[in-house]
Formats: structure tokens, sequence, C-alpha cells
């Protein structure tokens, strides 16, 4: 007698229509829910996964109400002398509720594990979301969105108690394996049970072992078999004979008539602070300095249109791109403003070519090629375009994704710690390139950094940050040299203070060091405290009675960096404890070697010219 094998191709069919059902209903969901924020979320997420929580009769009866003579779908149905009940379509339906809630979970999984600033960095360059979807978000999903499709095969093809409520057991129209096998044991045909559970587990496994061979095929592409390769770097401009090739001038952006700049006033409401901050930046490059927290790397968000300011106004050239009181909030890949990422956010699954492309789909494609090809000389990557990020050094790296940024020709240019990431060799090297490559960008640069001497020799102006406020804004040599505040001149690297009150037009005391100093600068009225950088206090061995602001000292402990001494030095009288010090002073290894073994006292000279006056 011939076997019949119905219920294996039945079970093919309405697994396979309801696998293609809950493949896109599955994805859609997933992603409205990625970037669903209203009340609701957690109502229309138990909805979602109930079908994986119900039990299956559960199910199948809340379908027969839905679709039967009497339910809604069922009156529906009806009207077109059609019905669900009983048939091979019911089948499908309950196969595709079942799954979906794998599908579905498995897809907003996938979509939550891609790192947010590479969907962010696509934004700001133009990309629309529906783009960002399918180059950026999908690809980089796919072993996951692949996993749960073949979760809710799975789970389709073995599905059989909402299927049994609403479809039934009728051989060659509905009997599938799982009930084949259901019907058989209760028959006392094991064979024939035996025979259905081989093929069933046979099917499902052999669906998840090749999900999995290939889910490892994928990461080594986008991974690579050996992580990361440490490219060569130059060394000196050894090794690289068309690096030191003459720098391409950057094309000037297209700015608007009547006005040129940034103007950024804006507020905004964060958990531990309130960001508030006012300035303006033309053709230049403002650093924006300050420890961490302090706003910076906010503010840079909220220009590039990835943040939103709780109010305020961003205009850049003309153009306003944020208005609270008038509504305005240009869409991010319309700003024309290229935001660089910290971990510099490269798309694992594109070349470099393709990276740096990725934000020219509006160009014909000759042209497209041609502006790569000037972004990859002009950062000095030539040779590199067909590898991927994972086969960079990170010198590499942070080249490959200011090209990006500068590819599209923004009117800004938001650097956000671009060398965080470096150790200090390679940091020194790509500083050197970006400041090459700054010297020929004409438009706004903001470049956020918590480092005092990266901002001050890549910066002309200064922005010191505080609390969420600046705190300091002037050209980099008045922040360095004058700072107002005691906060500003703790930014900026000083290390020094005491409280100090004026005793006459050039004469003040500094109460916590015991001394009375002579000053050039003019006292404010103001005066509230006197400080004077570590690598400023002078020292010697002996006294010289022609150098006033001269005072005895001893060392209370030192601190060795690889080329310098911090000494930790008390004024006036011995210390009591390795704590008991008034200031600390910054000598070279050479001359702590000439001073070390002179007895004490030592002789600390404070420079009248290198005293910092600052007010409340």
């Amino acid at each position: 007698m011939t076997a019949d094998l119905s219920p294996l191709w039945i079970s093919l069919k309405t697994a396979g229509l309801a696998t293609i059902a809950i493949f896109f209903t599955g994805i859609a969901a997933a992603y409205w829910m990625l970037g669903y924020r209203g009340r609701w979320k957690s109502v229309i997420e138990g909805i979602f996964v109930s079908p994986l929580i119900l039990p299956p009769t559960v199910v199948g009866f809340i379908l027969l109400l839905l679709f039967g003579k009497n339910g809604p779908l069922g009156h529906l149905t009806a009207q077109f002398d059609f019905t669900v009940v009983f048939s091979w379509y019911a089948a499908v339906i309950t196969a595709t509720v079942v799954g979906f809630p794998l599908m579905y979970k498995t897809a907003l999984g996938a979509f939550e594990q891609v790192d947010r600033s590479l969907l962010q960095v696509a934004q700001t360059l133009g990309a629309s979301k529906a783009r960002i979807f399918w180059r950026v978000l999908l690809p980089l999903s796919v072993p996951g969105i692949l996993a749960g499709t073949m979760l809710g095969f799975a789970r389709a093809l073995g599905e059989f108690g909402a299927t049994l409520m609403l479809a039934g057991n009728i051989p060659g129209q509905t009997q599938t394996i799982p009930m084949a096998i259901y019907f058989a044991v209760e028959a006392g045909a094991i064979n024939e049970a035996w025979l259905w559970v081989i093929a069933i587990m046979t099917i499902s496994l052999s669906g998840i072992v090749a999900v999995n061979l290939w889910q490892k095929q994928y990461e080594r592409k986008i991974q690579g078999k050996f992580g990361v390769v440490e490219a060569n770097e130059p060394v000196n401009g050894r090794h690289r004979k068309t690096e030191l090739a003459q720098i391409v001038p950057l094309a000037r952006p297209q700015l608007h008539q009547f006005e040129e700049g940034l103007l950024v006033d804006i507020e905004k409401q964060l958990a531990n602070f309130t960001l508030k901050t006012t300035f303006t930046a033309q053709e230049e490059t403002l650093g924006l300095l300050g420890g961490s927290g302090s706003g910076k790397s906010m503010t840079l968000r909220c220009i590039a249109g990835v943040e939103t300011p709780t109010e305020g106004r961003i205009v850049l050239n003309g153009q306003t791109l944020f208005d609270s009181e008038k509504r305005i909030d240009v869409p991010s890949h319309q700003r024309k403003v290229s935001l660089v990422f910290q971990n510099y956010a490269l798309f694992p699954h594109m070349t470099v070519a393709q990276n740096i492309a990725f934000g020219l789909q509006r160009l014909p494609k000759r042209l497209r090629s041609q502006r790569v090809n000037q972004h990859l000389a002009l950062l000095q990557l030539q040779g590199l375009g067909d590898r991927y990020p994972h086969q960079l050094s990170g010198g590499q790296q942070q080249r490959v994704a200011l090209a990006r940024a500068l590819a599209t020709e923004p009117e800004a240019l938001l650097l956000d710690e671009p060398f965080s990431a470096l150790d200090t060799y390679l940091r020194s090297q790509v500083e050197r390139q970006l400041i090459e490559t700054l010297s020929t960008y004409s438009g706004v640069t903001l470049f956020v950094t918590h480092n005092l001497e990266e901002a001050y020799r890549v910066c002309e102006k200064l922005m010191v940050m505080s609390g969420g406020k600046p705190i300091a804004f002037d050209a980099k040599h008045q922040i360095f040299e004058h700072p107002r505040t005691i906060r500003v001149a703790q930014l900026t690297g000083c290390k020094n203070f005491s409280r100090a009150t004026a005793l006459g037009v050039d004469k003040i005391e500094a109460i916590d060091w015991g001394v009375t100093l002579q000053v050039v600068e003019a006292i404010p009225d103001d005066l509230a405290d006197v400080g004077i950088r570590a690598h400023q206090i002078s020292l010697m061995p002996n006294a010289d009675s022609n150098l006033n602001n001269t005072f005895p000292c001893w060392l209370a402990s030192t601190s060795e960096t690889p080329h310098r001494m911090t000494l930790f030095l008390k004024l006036n009288a011995a210390p009591e404890n390795a704590q008991d010090y008034h200031v600390q002073a910054e000598i070279f290894k050479e001359k702590w070697e000439a001073i070390k073994n002179h007895p004490f006292p030592w002789y600390a000279r404070f420079d009248p010219l290198r005293l910092i006056l600052m007010v409340d």
C-alpha cells in the first residue's frame, strides 16, 4: 500500500506560506516598535508576543471566535462566499499567528543590537529613513532576521493545537505532520508516527544548522577571521611614497548669500543637568573643551539633528535648522552637517570606498567615483578602497570616517573626540593629518575634546564648558594665558591656586600660600584668586636677591612621568607629611638630576608675568 505523503506537502505548504507572512509582518512590526515611544508600548508588546505564551488551544479558540460564522472576520469572508474555518487557509493563519512572535522578537533584538551611532551617522550623511533601513539596519541585522525566520518556520511547521481548533484534521486537506503523528499514535500505528517524527525533526534541525553555518560565514565577512588588521602606519613619512602628495583642496560648500556661519542658542533638559549654551562660529575651527559630562557631545548631536533641544534656535549659513518657537526642526539628513563619532561609526558591511560614497547617492556614478577617489587621496588612503573597516588600523579608520564626512561637502563639520580611540603615536600622526585637511576646509568646524594640548594645537578659538554651560569663549591664547575663573583655569591645566587680596596697585597676598606677590597684570577690583601653572614655577638651588617673588621651599613628595617630575613644594617651612604642600612644580628630568642632591631649602620663583589673576 502506497504511503500517504499528503501531511508532508500540506505542512510544507502551510509553513512556507506562513513563513513568508511572518517574515514581512515580523520585520515591519519590529521596525515600528524600535522607534515607538508611546504610552501603549508595553500593551502592544504584550499583544504581539501573546501567541508565544498562551496555550495553543486558547489561541485556536480566539481565532475561531474571529473567523467563525458569527465572528467579525467570518462575517466579512462570508460576503465573498468564502469560509476560512476547516480549510487549509486556516492552517496557514494559525501557523502565521503562532510563528509571528518568534520572528518579531528575534528581529527586534537584531535591530537593537545594531550600534545606534551607525544609524545616526547615516542621517548626517543625508540618508532618508528608508535608505538607512535598507542599506544599514537591515544588512547588519541579517543574521538575527534569518534566525528568526528559521525559528518561525520551525514553529509553524510544528503547530498542532491552534490548527486543530481552527482547521480541523481533514486528511489530504488540513492534516499536517503534527496531526498525523497524534492520530497515528491514537490508532496504535507507532511506526508511522516514528516516520513523521523523523521527517519533521530532519526538516527543522537541518534548517537551523544551515542558518548557524551561514551566520558564522557572514560574521567572518563583516568582522574578519582574525579580527582587526593593524595595517602599516607611516613613521615620519617613511614607507609611504604617495602619502606626502600635495593636499587636494576641498570644494567650498555652497553658502547662503545673506549670512555665513553657525549660531547656536539652545537648551536641553537632561537627566543629570540642563544643557544651556549660546555661541557663534565662523569659517574656523572652534574647540569645545571641558570635562566628561559637560555637554560638549550633546551640543554637537543637537546641531547635527540626532538629538532635539528642549528649546532654542540653531542657524547655519542663514538657514534655520531648529527653532522651538517657530516649530522648525529640519531632519538630520537635510541639514548639510556631518558628524564624526568617537568610535568612527564606519559601516562594517561596506568597503572603504562604499563608506565614503554612502552620502553621495544623489550624484551620477562617474562623479561619485571621482569624489571618492579625491577623498581617498586627500586623506592618504590610496589603495585601501576595497578593504573593510575591520582590515584597517585605528588611524586608517579615523581617516576613513573623516573622508566620509567631508565627501558630502558639509557646511559644518562636527568632530566628537576623534582621537580618543587612538594610541599616543597614532594620535600624533592623525592629528597632523587633520590639521592639514582642515586648512583646506571652508566650512565651520567644531572640535570636541577634553585634551587641552590637543585643543590648543588643532583649534583657533575655544569654548570652555562646565555643567552644561559655556564658561569661557575666546581665542585659544587668551583662554590659556588669561583664564578669568578658577574653573576655566582648571580645565586649561592650571593646578596651583590660592585665595588672594590686593595690597596695592602691583602687589597681592596669596592667602593659602602665605606669601606676598608682585604682579604685572592690572589687579581686577573683584580679585578672588591667584594661580600659576606648574611648569611656569622656576626652581633654583640657591637664592637670587635680584629676582622678585622668590621664596624658600621644601620638597613634600614627587610624582614621575617618562620625561618630567612633578614636585610638591611647601613654601617658607619644611613639610610635616607628604600631603603638606602649597604648590606643584613640573620640571624636566635633566633639571631634576641637577637639583635633587642640593640641600634644602631650594628656592621657587613665581614670575610676575606668569601669574593668573582670577575673579569669582
